[in-house]
């Protein structure tokens, strides 16, 4: 349970970074993603997912 917590507290900080660091580009985003087709942002969504899973097999084995 303590990696979930972990996991999500970096999560928070990369998106502290994009929103703290760099507001336009955030915004700049969001206007884009508003714009873009549901199957597009799904199939983003669900490489993120895999990328994510991947990475944590490789680390934690």
């Amino acid at each position: 349970m303590s990696d979930f917590i972990a996991a999500l507290g970096l999560v928070l900080v990369v998106e502290g970074l994009v929103y703290g660091g760099m507001p336009r580009l955030a915004k700049r985003l969001a206007e884009q993603v508003i714009e873009m087709p549901e199957s597009t942002l799904r199939g983003a969504g669900i490489g993120a997912m895999i990328a994510g899973v991947l990475i944590v097999w490789l680390v934690r084995g």
